[in-house]
């Protein structure tokens, strides 16, 4: 687990995980990696369109939506790129350490 900061820090894991990907052989989305990307400024929107443009898929964005990500815009985001709300905390850790039931 690395926690990369705010998220204009995501730039620092993108790098990490590309030199990983490039070790491994594999794609990004190959990685054991979750990204939960926390939506307190603007800047998260720019943030989150460069992990999308990378094909970076299961982001998980919160704690609250933008106001842009109407019911519509995220059945979208969803089915193209796997995005999900934050949920409760020790749920999405669980099933992002591979621990839920």
């Amino acid at each position: 687990m690395l926690d990369a900061g705010q998220c204009n820090d995501a730039h620092s894991v993108i790098t990490v995980a590309q030199a990983l990907a490039g070790a491994f052989s594999c794609g990004l989305n190959d990685l054991p990696v979750s990204i939960i990307l926390s939506w307190y400024e603007q800047k998260a929107v720019a943030v989150l369109l460069a992990l999308l443009s990378l094909g970076l898929k299961g982001i998980r964005i919160g704690p609250t939506l933008p106001a842009f990500v109407t019911p519509n815009v995220l059945k979208v985001l969803v089915a193209a790129f796997g995005i999900r709300p934050i949920g409760a905390a020790q749920e999405d850790l669980a099933e992002i350490m591979g621990t839920s039931r």
